[in-house]
């Protein structure tokens, strides 16, 4: 599948570099728990620290943890804890 940007977009995007485009559509897709955060960095083509500082910049977080992960987490280390 070929994409094209839509030329207004490209007018918004240019001034935040190169491969905004890719990093926002990343960003947008890990954002909506489509992606892991490494797929969604990898698509970005950015380390795992660019990422997370550009997410921190442009969506004011640099994760994005549910309440399903931290218990699944918890019920982990529990597990551990009691071996």
């Amino acid at each position: 599948m070929s994409l094209a940007l839509n030329a207004k977009f490209e007018e918004i995007l240019e001034p935040l570099g190169g491969q905004s485009a890719d990093f926002f559509l990343a960003a947008a897709l890990y954002l909506a728990h489509q992606l892991s955060f490494s797929a969604a960095r990898h698509l970005a083509n950015l380390s795992y620290e660019d990422f997370a500082a550009r997410l921190r910049e442009h969506f004011g977080t640099g994760f994005h943890i549910t309440d399903e992960a931290v218990e699944e987490d918890m019920a982990t280390v529990k597990a551990i804890s009691t071996l």
